[in-house]
């Protein structure tokens, strides 16, 4: 009986050296940022990116060049970590070809239709760069800039805060926009967004995070399941400006109120190219309750999107045409990623029944969406 149990007891011992060895291989993440250099501009300016920890697995980069999400590694049902966001490997892509990967878009996110609109019966002209459109801020937007970085940290965070002071004048928008967006990662796997701006002169403010996912890290995201809880979507012209009609979601190719494959009616949507890229009422209110939920099923990963904005774009990719090489040498084509972009409506400021997107002195724009992943 004696020998039995010292035999026993030394399996027992070799079983707990096996485990301590085993966990002491394992990959131990824990809350950090760091800071390295990503490259310079022409002009010499330098360039940081951040890498925001959590305990949970996720890491995420982030640029001062535009604000820009490179990179969002999540674990799937299974543990295994994948980059669920499309970008590039270096600076050099995002000062080259780019449709916005990853950045922070403004001072006006979306369309301004022909880049001209009234304040106070004061006409004011942007440039157009997207057909006979303003797009996202114009030529050069929030997304092109080098924003002023500084790291936080505290038991619970890791986190990021970007400014930038847009001068008076500047791509056609009257007064001097102060802005600071903050990037904040917790253990609670939520990636937040939060948007402050303050203005010396009345001018139009409306501005988003325009990250690409692909839940699954590869291939098209037809399969995804959406939820977005809105029963009523902007209705745009061919070349996506709203006609100023809200109309029922109910019947339409635009009805996600029940969660369906984002490529079930992909083709019944119209336009050239065919997709989505259209505004959602919303029909929730506050950061209480989720008004987005994407599914993707093979790899178990769910995004919830909550958010104190009135509206959502959602943009299926569809102008990805297979000329971008993103990171690692992928080929990015039609429907690889999607956006899902809060916000104020679309060409707002000629819209004067749409939500007030007007920012005047002493007044402040404060907002906020949280990106909440689990599996």
């Amino acid at each position: 009986m004696k020998k039995a149990s010292k035999i026993t007891g030394l399996a027992m011992v070799s079983v707990l050296i096996v485990t301590l060895a085993a966990g002491c291989c394992k990959k131990i993440q824990t809350m950090n940022i760091t800071k390295e250099a990503f490259g310079m501009l022409a002009d010499s300016v330098p360039v940081s990116l951040y890498t925001l920890t959590n305990d949970k697995g996720i890491t995420l980069k982030v640029t001062n060049y535009g604000g820009i999400i490179t990179s969002l590694l999540v674990p799937d049902k299974d543990g295994n970590e994948g980059d669920i966001v499309l970008g590039y490997d270096s600076l050099s892509g995002y000062l080259t070809k780019t449709p916005y990967f990853g950045a922070i878009v403004g001072r006006y996110g979306n369309r301004i239709a022909k880049g001209v609109f009234k304040i106070d019966g004061n006409e004011f002209r942007l440039p157009v760069n997207d057909g006979p459109n303003h797009l996202h801020g114009g030529i050069r937007g929030f997304d092109k800039v080098v924003w002023d970085a500084k790291e936080f940290k505290t038991d619970s965070t890791v986190g990021l805060v970007l400014h930038y002071l847009s001068k008076d004048g500047e791509q056609g928008y009257p007064g001097n926009l102060d802005v600071t967006v903050t990037y904040t990662l917790n253990n609670n796997n939520e990636l937040r967004f939060d948007y402050l701006a303050t203005t010396d002169k009345p001018t139009p403010v409306n501005l988003t995070q325009h990250s690409y996912f692909n839940l699954a890290g590869d291939g098209d995201i037809k399969g995804h399941e959406l939820l977005i809880k809105a029963s009523k979507y902007t209705v745009v012209d061919s070349t996506l400006i709203p006609t100023g009609e809200l109309r029922d979601v109910k019947g339409t190719p635009f009805d996600f109120t029940t969660a369906k494959t984002i490529g079930k009616d992909l083709a019944a949507t119209g336009g050239n190219p065919t997709g989505f890229d259209h505004n959602f009422v919303l029909d929730t209110k506050g950061l209480q309750v989720a008004a987005i939920k994407v599914t993707e099923p093979a790899s178990g990963r769910v995004m919830e999107v909550f958010t104190d904005q009135p509206g959502v774009q959602f943009y299926s990719g569809n102008f990805l045409d297979g000329t971008i090489k993103g990171k690692g040498g992928k080929v990015y084509n039609q429907y690889n990623g999607f956006c899902l972009e809060t916000q104020h409506f679309p060409d707002s400021p000629n819209h004067p029944a749409f939500p007030n997107t007007i920012l005047r002195p002493g007044e402040k724009y404060q907002t906020t969406t949280i990106y909440r992943f689990s599996k």
